[in-house]
């Protein structure tokens, strides 16, 4: 049976209790013989901060550094609103993405059949709605140089933020959107602003560049940002792979989870670049969401997104896509039982605890295996 070693980050606000769900679900396929998970926990965020004074202590990153994959919770909420920006909750992430090298964040949004009338849009929209949005993470203006507040001589203060990207970094992502679109439906839609701005016209002709010399089989089309976020509201299911830098990634993904019903429903994984010796890539997988802390601690949570990013570390860097699968169905066949959590419930519609969803989920792995 094969062993990984997992890195389990809950991080703050509903992040400890959806984790313990994902706990439940690697236990079921532990106990199936599936593989075996060896898992270590540390601090992230706001827990890190008030244990150690920074957002992810070295030990823990060690850990990070050291794991097959590393699962998140969610980061962040007003008790830390006041801390050095240096060191707030959303540093642990972004220093994780940066020094493990988690270029590539995959967000898919998909509708299941069930929850079509929990979208805002028309059920007949997003019905069957299969989207992936490639999000290049570890470049643009979430990292650029300066990234400053000045005060300047009239007592003025002024804020710069940089966007910078380099051929490299655009080619990379756009290898893995091309390469995406080659197993769904082979097709990908660059998302950029070109009309505008200098990183946009770079943008457009690297991945012009890419597809025509490497994937002249795969459509590609351009589309400005700001229509791409239009057109999701109005006809998203024209939409297979976005590709788009870490800004309109941040975005764009974001609309995209909403046509689904609920934030909680929506899985992500962040990728590093392959080992040239072992073919392994640094990972980290985490909810779309974030730490909800208004109902942190009540049991109202929705663990889908978080169980659904296990599902993605099962396939994309443990090897596992059998079990993958079985864990996707059991999700759907769940939602299609009727099960929801209060996010995702009408109104008046009875709802479960964040438990019973997952112990839900559970009993769908028991039943789909029997």
């Amino acid at each position: 049976m094969a062993s990984f070693n997992l890195f389990l980050l809950p991080g703050d606000g509903i992040g400890p209790e959806i984790m313990i769900q994902v706990k439940e679900v690697l236990g079921w396929f532990e106990k199936r013989g599936v593989a075996k998970f060896e898992t270590e926990s540390g601090l992230v965020g706001g827990s890190a901060y008030d244990a150690h004074g920074k957002a992810i202590s070295e030990s823990d990153m060690a850990l990070a550094q050291a794991a097959d994959a590393v699962l998140f919770g969610a980061v962040g909420g007003p008790k830390w609103a006041d801390v050095p920006y240096e060191v707030r909750p959303e540093a642990g992430l972004l220093r994780l993405r940066k020094d493990l090298g988690l270029f590539a964040n995959l967000r898919p949004a998909i509708c299941y059949p069930a929850l079509a009338s929990a979208s805002s849009l028309k059920p007949e929209l997003v019905e069957g709605l299969d989207i992936l949005i490639v999000r290049e993470l570890t470049g643009g203006v979430y990292f650029g140089e300066p990234k400053e507040i000045v005060t300047l001589e009239n007592g003025e203060k002024r804020a710069v933020d940089t966007q910078v990207y380099t051929t490299h970094e655009i080619e990379r992502i756009a290898r893995v959107a091309f390469d995406l679109a080659k197993t769904r439906r082979n097709k990908v839609s660059s998302a950029e602003k070109h009309n505008v701005m200098k990183s946009g016209v770079l943008w457009k002709q690297v991945v012009s560049k890419v597809g025509a010399a490497e994937y002249a089989d795969v459509e590609l089309e351009h589309v400005l940002a700001d229509n791409c976020a239009m057109q999701l509201v109005r006809r998203p299911k024209q939409y297979d792979v976005i590709v788009c830098d870490n800004l309109f990634g941040d975005i764009l993904s974001d609309v995209a989870a909403m046509l689904t019903g609920s934030l909680g429903m929506l899985p992500s994984a962040s990728l590093g670049a392959p080992d040239a010796a072992t073919g392994k890539r640094k990972s980290l997988y985490e909810p779309v969401h974030g730490s909800a802390p208004d109902i942190a601690g009540r049991g109202l949570a929705n663990p889908i997104a978080m169980i659904g990013s296990f599902a993605m570390a099962l396939r994309y860097s443990l090897g596992l896509g059998d079990a993958a699968d079985l864990l996707d169905k059991a999700i759907s066949d769940v939602l299609g039982s009727g099960v929801r959590t209060a996010d995702i419930a009408k109104p008046g519609e009875n709802t479960v605890s964040t438990t019973e969803m997952g112990t839900a989920i559970v009993a769908a792995l028991d039943r789909l295996s029997a």
